[in-house]
């Protein structure tokens, strides 16, 4: 699976008594995929996925994969502190149509969380997972930063594709492109413009072929002769395909989890950033993106320091600020869950501040 741009890690929408606002999931999936980000992340950490049960896990997961469009990459946060579990959380992801998974250390009993323990821990789930899997790195909340070593070794497993790097270190983000640069190469599905393409996208085209209608055959060639009949069973009776597609090698995919880091991080050779800013403001991140890949580095800069500037106001604030900021431009935010606290009048005045100049 291509994990390649902005993707943008999304908050989990509530009701003022707690309970999921899936109505309100449903309509932000939907501006999302209408804005030019890559894919999204669903129950990451912004999404606040430790604070639900596996049950509304599965709930969000489902209700934001269909209302997604199907050219988005979706990614669903799966983690559970064990193999079992979080197998079971991709499987539920793999029938919702994600396209990729991104699993986190297990961190509860964090003493016993040896290297040998999270290198078994993460090649178990992905032997056993229906699909790709992206290691989470973010030593902040985990307290566990994978070893640069470990990563190396995991890239080498045909089913763990890339990692999300939280640290907001660019050492050890380089650390970890250099030692995975020789990690096995994987042909990916792409378009002809060499964006990713999806399960969905491949099984709307699927429907839509079983779907269609017999092509209509003239009379005239009803009682045809034999050489007519063979010209016409060759013909095809349903459209061509609605997507082109061609391949491309990838090698381990490396994003940046960190909206201040992501043109040093381009730079280095991460294939993009899963960032929390993008949930409320997409075409800010995306516009860093696109002037890096026009090899405009002054304009990449400009917006970059656009974007660091905010966020050095917002983020120590956690899952709160990104709702508020999602609420001040035009999203859904809402509240956070309990025993997490919202923002008070005067940090929510700081979010709004920041953002003043960052209205998308």
């Amino acid at each position: 699976m291509l994990t390649e741009g902005v993707i943008a890690a999304i908050p989990t929408p509530f009701y003022p008594d707690e309970r999921l606002y899936l109505r309100k999931l449903e309509a932000n999936m939907a501006r999302y995929s209408r804005s030019p980000l890559a894919g999204m992340l669903v129950l990451g950490s912004t999404g606040e996925a430790v604070m639900l049960d596996d049950t509304e896990s599965r709930e969000a997961l489902k209700v934001a994969a269909q209302a997604t469009a199907p050219g988005k990459v979706l990614i669903a946060g799966v983690s559970r502190e064990s193999v079992r579990s979080t197998v079971a959380m991709a499987e539920a992801a793999a029938e919702y149509g994600y396209d990729a998974l991104l699993v986190r250390t297990p961190s509860y009993f964090s003493p016993q969380m040896s290297s040998t323990a999270v290198l078994l821990y993460f090649q178990s789930v992905a032997d056993r997972s229906p699909l790709p899997v992206m290691l989470y790195n973010f030593p902040r909340l985990v307290r566990y930063e994978i070893p640069v070593e470990l990563v190396a070794e995991l890239a080498q497993h045909p089913k763990i594709i890339g990692i999300k790097d939280s640290s907001g270190n660019s050492e050890y983000l380089n650390a970890v492109l250099q030692a995975t640069r020789s990690a096995p190469r994987r042909t990916v599905t792409v378009t002809p413009t060499f964006e990713a393409v999806t399960g969905r996208m491949l099984a709307a085209t699927a429907e839509v072929q079983e779907e269609a209608p017999a092509a209509l055959v003239p009379v005239g060639q009803l009682a045809g002769t034999t050489e007519d009949k063979t010209a016409r069973k060759g013909s095809g009776t349903h459209p061509g395909p609605a997507v082109k597609t061609r391949t491309k090698e990838v090698g381990f995919q490396v994003l940046t989890g960190a909206a201040s880091t992501l043109l040093n991080a381009l730079e280095a050779g991460a294939s993009g950033g899963i960032l929390a800013f993008a949930a409320f403001a997409p075409e800010a991140c995306q516009e860093i993106y696109l002037a890096w890949k026009d090899h405009d580095l002054k304009l990449a800069a400009e917006k970059q320091a656009r974007v660091s500037e905010a966020s050095r106001h917002m983020f120590g604030f956690g899952p709160a600020a990104v709702k508020h900021a999602s609420d001040f431009n035009g999203y859904y935010g809402g509240r956070v869950r309990s025993p997490m606290l919202g923002l008070s009048a005067a940090e929510k005045a700081e979010v709004e501040e920041a953002l003043a100049g960052i209205r998308n």
